[in-house]
């Protein structure tokens, strides 16, 4: 029952967070093998100020092993 959570910073328009919803969705229905009903996705805005506070230091720094893809800047 995968839930993938994406945080962002806001400005981005529904539309946009739909279609993203959606590519994630087929992406783990195809890659995991898992039905449209077992997935949900979040998308969760955090203003840039709070970035690193909220994100990068507990999400990024602190879960080293959980990162599969690493972001290309350092804060």
């Amino acid at each position: 029952m995968p839930h993938v959570i994406v945080k962002m910073w806001p400005g981005k328009s529904e539309g946009q967070k739909k279609r993203l919803a959606e590519r994630i969705t087929q992406d783990v229905m195809d890659i995991l093998d898992y039905g449209e009903e077992s997935v949900s996705v979040a998308m969760e805005e955090i203003p840039s100020k709070d970035w690193a506070e909220k994100v990068y230091q507990p999400d990024i720094l602190g879960k080293p092993g959980q990162i599969y893809k690493q972001p290309g800047y350092t804060l």
